[in-house]
């Protein structure tokens, strides 16, 4: 169990009142559940050799970790994400004393909303971006397209493309096949739950199939030039702290919705025992698959 994904987390009222709060379920995605996505980060800097010379575009960039990432290999990083909470803890992140700088002629820029805003764009005036990355994975088969979420992702692709350089790269991220992924089985407990909230606009995991990546990619009109896989274990110091994690995803909201955050909590509680270990620890291998698309 390697420290980087297993560590003991400030224990927070079990009651529902939790579920609640998004300041709490903000500091959950970041204290817990964020890092889980690091080799997935890793894999992709290390293949594009992101460094020096390196202008970041994160999509989704949540509350900052990838980012951080890239600026310490010396990357000119700019941000935008729709949760104003996960951003003001990448600001705090990007900004605290020690932090990583990057480029420093560049310093790292944070906004709401996507690649439309007009900062991101003066960014890319200045210098067009060389790599996008929408690491938040795609967990809605294009085939379903659930209230138009894989157009839209598709046309922030698109928007983005336009602010790189030609040949730069963008990255798409998706889950792997569901039997390699121990997590699913969890995530379908919401899915389950969300039954009868199948409005859109609600955010539900569905399992990736084998070539949405490339549709979204072929939507966004970007051309694919290799793909991989990377092991991502999720890996918990117990089980309210796997709980707590998996709810600040958003995966679950849909669910809280439709039944109630005490039965969603339950039900999460035991399609995780099967992954808890002797010593309370909860473990479950997932793998993730890569799209990288040049513009």
């Amino acid at each position: 169990m390697t420290p980087t994904l297993v560590r003991r987390h400030r224990p927070h009222p079990s009651s529902s009142s939790h579920t609640t709060d998004a300041h709490a379920r903000t500091r959950d995605w970041a204290e817990i559940q964020e890092r889980m996505l690091v080799p997935l980060y890793e894999a992709v800097y290390e293949r594009l050799d992101v460094g020096a010379g390196t202008r970041l575009l994160g999509l989704g960039c949540g509350s900052g970790l990838a980012l951080l990432m890239a600026a310490a290999r010396g990357a000119a990083v700019c941000g935008v994400d729709t949760d104003e909470r996960r951003l003001d803890l990448a600001r705090e992140r990007l900004t605290a004393p020690g932090a990583p700088r990057g480029d420093a002629a560049r310093p790292a820029r944070l906004g709401p909303g996507g690649p439309e805003n007009a900062w991101v764009r003066e960014a890319a005036a200045d210098a067009a971006f060389t790599v996008v990355t929408a690491f938040e994975p795609l967990s809605a088969p294009a085939a379903e397209d659930p209230g138009g979420a894989v157009s839209a992702a598709a046309a922030a692709l698109a928007d983005a493309a336009a602010l790189a350089e030609r040949g730069g790269a963008v990255v798409l991220a998706g889950w792997g096949p569901p039997e390699r992924c121990a997590t699913s089985g969890v995530l379908r407990v919401g899915a389950r739950l969300a039954d009868p909230m199948r409005s859109p606009g609600y955010r539900r995991w569905r399992p990736c199939g084998r070539d949405d990546l490339e549709e979204l990619a072929a939507r966004a009109g970007l051309r694919p030039d290799g793909s991989g896989r990377v092991a991502c274990p999720f890996g918990y110091a117990d089980v309210d702290s796997a709980v707590r994690g998996l709810l600040s995803t958003g995966l679950f909201d849909a669910a809280e919705r439709a039944t109630d955050p005490t039965q969603v909590r339950k039900e999460i509680t035991e399609a995780l025992h099967p992954h808890q270990r002797a010593d309370g620890t909860v473990w479950m291998p997932n793998v993730f698959r890569y799209l990288i698309c040049r513009v």
